[in-house]
């Protein structure tokens, strides 16, 4: 598998009690699948895994692989602290005949570039399946710098990384000597460079209500190679990029864009709490002008 398009880390809908809402899953999924996607990943950040029980994850890596019905790729995340349950995660991922694992660095232990490689390497042994690799040293405490890269660049397997470390000279190192190793833009607010540094994929957690914005530039970009239109689209998506990361309510924004779709998920599980009204109201009217200065550039070509 070579990670090519936009895959968005799709969110964990939940009931008011706190419960994984099944049915509205499906439906995230299938709009997904419908607006154009190219992948989806479950047991990322924006689905809440950190705040999941281990049979739920393993539930939902199930329901994914059934909504999907093999239409679009499934990549299953296995972030966890210990590396024996980030195996478990990959062999889970490997029963159910994933397409590929998201594998990052364990966080808070903060391990030596050699120490976070031996962790890679111990999950795709587990599973056998193309990795992309997740560098956001900002909620790990870890980077996967170059001893890393350098071991784990042995196996096949590790296909892609994507970059959230806000580096951008961490751009320059992955594009210039790590070419083996395919760039996905990990950075919305950067990811015109990382197009421009040849990264054929961009995951993005604002896809989840707004696939139409992203698919748009990664086609101008990565397929159409109009730098010039991609600007422009560019420009009318940092606002919303502004907006979602405001405060650290992240996951919460991306909730509420669904909401605007017609795809309400429910609340964040706690501590994180929803947005309040003039939040809600700020993100819906940049989610509207985006949509419309996005159509406008489009239909200009």
């Amino acid at each position: 598998m070579q990670f090519e398009g936009i895959y968005p880390p799709i969110v964990t809908p939940y009931r008011a009690d706190f419960s994984i809402d099944r049915d509205r899953f499906v439906e995230v999924a299938e709009f997904l699948v419908s607006a154009g996607v190219h992948g989806i990943i479950v047991a990322g950040t924006t689905g809440e895994y950190y705040a999941q029980s281990p049979e739920e994850r393993v539930e939902i890596m199930g329901l994914a692989k059934e909504a999907l019905k093999g239409r679009i790729p499934l990549i299953v995340g296995t972030g966890a602290m210990r590396t024996e349950d980030s195996v478990f995660y990959a062999e889970q991922a490997k029963a159910i005949e994933a397409d590929a694992i998201l594998v990052a660095s364990p966080p808070y232990a903060a391990p030596t570039g050699r120490e976070n490689a031996l962790h890679a390497l111990a999950v795709d042994r587990a599973a056998n399946l193309p990795v992309l690799l997740y560098n956001y040293p900002g909620r790990t405490g870890a980077h996967m710098d170059e001893d890393f890269l350098d071991r784990v660049g042995r196996s096949p397997n590790f296909r892609a990384i994507k970059e959230s470390s806000g580096d951008i000279n961490r751009l320059h190192l992955l594009a210039r000597d790590y070419p083996h190793i395919g760039l996905a833009c990990g950075m919305d607010d950067q990811a015109l460079e990382f197009f421009a540094w040849g990264a054929r994929s961009w995951v993005c957690a604002g896809a989840n209500f707004a696939p139409e914005a992203h698919i748009a530039l990664w086609r101008a970009c990565a397929v159409e190679k109009n730098f010039d239109k991609g600007r422009r689209i560019m420009s009318a998506m940092l606002p919303l990029m502004r907006v979602l990361e405001q405060d650290g309510k992240f996951v919460q924004c991306i909730k509420h864009g669904l909401s605007l779709r017609g795809l309400p998920v429910g609340p964040p599980r706690r501590p994180l709490q929803p947005l309040n009204k003039d939040e809600k109201r700020a993100l819906a009217e940049t989610v509207k002008v985006m949509g419309r200065a996005i159509e406008k550039i489009e239909a200009e070509g």
